[in-house]
């Protein structure tokens, strides 16, 4: 898995280097609210986080949350990837963004530069999405992407409905290295 670049982003594989911005985005309100509790609440349990999670997911599907680095502020800013949960049959897309860098179409640019990687390099045929019934922001990315509403379900261990959507068309995003 390569570094993805546009214009304005470069997103790249987490490593443990990163533990600092994602106790910062996995505490942030809105990820809690939205996303969800990942006991990261320190750099030690963010690297956990980074090994189990994302580091993990690379080596056994060639795909995973990577990094978005705001090319301009040379900064982190937040996750866009692919993720594969057990209880669904294809991947999903997943997003996370700091406050400061949401509504600006930096997460529709980095969604776009992962699944144009993804289709390009053969590692998925079909993608989800899943997002909180009132996730309105999640929801207007992923019909922007071209999903499609798939109805209602509940994933293992959560209590609460959430939304399906399936993408049916390939993004074509030209790729720049």
């Amino acid at each position: 898995m390569k570094t993805l670049l546009s214009k304005n982003l470069k997103l790249r594989k987490l490593t443990i280097k990163d533990a600092e911005f994602i106790v910062e985005l996995l505490n942030d309100p809105d990820f809690l609210k939205y996303i969800g509790d990942r006991g990261v609440k320190n750099e030690q349990d963010a690297i956990h986080y980074i090994q189990q999670g994302p580091q993990t997911m690379y080596q056994q599907h060639g795909f995973g949350l990577l990094l978005v680095e705001s090319v301009s502020l040379k900064t982190p800013i937040g996750l866009c990837g692919l993720l594969k949960r057990e209880e669904l049959p294809h991947p999903d897309l997943g997003f996370a963004f700091l406050p400061q860098y949401r509504q600006k179409g930096l997460a529709l640019d980095a969604a776009k530069l992962v699944l144009a990687d993804a289709y390009q390099r053969k590692v998925i045929q079909k993608v989800l999405g899943i997002t909180s019934i009132d996730n309105h922001q999640s929801i207007n990315l992923l019909k922007k992407l071209g999903f499609t509403d798939k109805g209602l379900i509940r994933l293992k261990d959560n209590l609460d409905e959430i939304r399906l959507y399936e993408l049916s068309n390939e993004i074509k995003t030209p790729l720049h290295k």
